[in-house]
């Protein structure tokens, strides 16, 4: 684009007050805007001031509307390639976008999945006291042919945990949800569970939040989700108190991506109006 930005198609002229008050901003703020390469250089009167054109307006706009869809950074830089010229680098950021959103959007499907998919009775519940196959050491992993959801019936309770409270020892827990103990330790080394220790064995035992987060982190690892990126999702359970009250935040996550879905269509078409006047100028 080798064309003139500072002759607009109309010969309409713009005090920087006029190209503040109009979209909500300081003028101090379209001076920065200018400077950062958001919006096209301006012309200067034989006394210095700034000249605005409305290919400028049209460029605050596009900007504005970039926003809430990218972010304020990607949309700055998406302005600056437009502005030098430089459409598939620009083009290249807003495609980055996108793959985040989708990105963003398989990861909220997987996570209501796993949700969706949880099940109760195929792990044992916290007041069950512990089968001796449980115990840490040592420790037999269920056949690959083995149900997992129902493990196989014992003839002797395990010692309870110490405190009295119910709880699952590793190899209960392991076999119900068909992985290997093992796994377990794995996840709990990423911070996805956290059992406490029995004070008297030393065993691991897994209390109501623990089976519930090993059971989201087993949904969403067969879903192929890495212990990296389940981390922040089970922080979020825990944060919210349980499953249920992640329910609301699911449909609050859910309402943001489609804003900012939303915003995206806005902010490209402000984007292309602005590239069309740019480019024909």
């Amino acid at each position: 684009m080798g064309q003139n930005l500072q002759t607009p198609r109309s010969g309409a002229r713009l005090r920087p007050v006029d190209l503040a008050r109009a979209h909500g901003l300081s003028t101090q703020a379209v001076r920065n805007y200018e400077e950062a390469g958001i919006l096209p250089a301006a012309a200067r009167t034989p006394h210095g001031y700034r000249t605005y054109t409305p290919l400028h307006a049209a460029a605050l706009r596009a900007f504005l509307a970039l926003v809430p869809a990218h972010g304020h950074r990607t949309a700055t830089a998406i302005m600056c390639a437009v502005n030098r010229g430089e459409s598939d680098e620009a083009f290249r950021l807003i495609d980055e976008s996108h793959a985040q959103l989708l990105d963003d959007r398989r990861t909220l499907q997987a996570v209501e999945r796993a949700l969706r998919d949880l099940d109760p009775a195929a792990v044992p519940e916290p007041s069950v006291r512990p089968e001796p196959s449980a115990r840490p050491a040592p420790v037999t992993a269920p056949a690959p042919s083995a149900r997992p959801e129902r493990p196989a019936p014992v003839t002797a309770p395990a010692p309870p945990p110490a405190d009295g409270a119910g709880g699952a020892f590793i190899g209960s827990l392991a076999q119900a949800l068909g992985i290997r103990p093992v796994t377990l330790r794995t996840w709990e080394r990423a911070g996805l569970v956290r059992p406490r220790r029995d004070p008297l064995t030393g065993y691991r035992v897994y209390g109501e939040a623990d089976v519930r987060d090993a059971r989201l982190t087993r949904q969403l690892r067969r879903g192929g989700y890495l212990l990296e990126q389940i981390a922040p999702l089970i922080a979020q359970v825990r944060e919210a108190g349980g499953l249920e009250p992640l329910e609301g935040a699911l449909c609050a996550w859910r309402a943001r991506l489609s804003v900012r879905g939303r915003a995206m269509l806005a902010g490209a078409a402000e984007l292309d109006a602005y590239h069309r006047q740019l480019t024909s100028s």
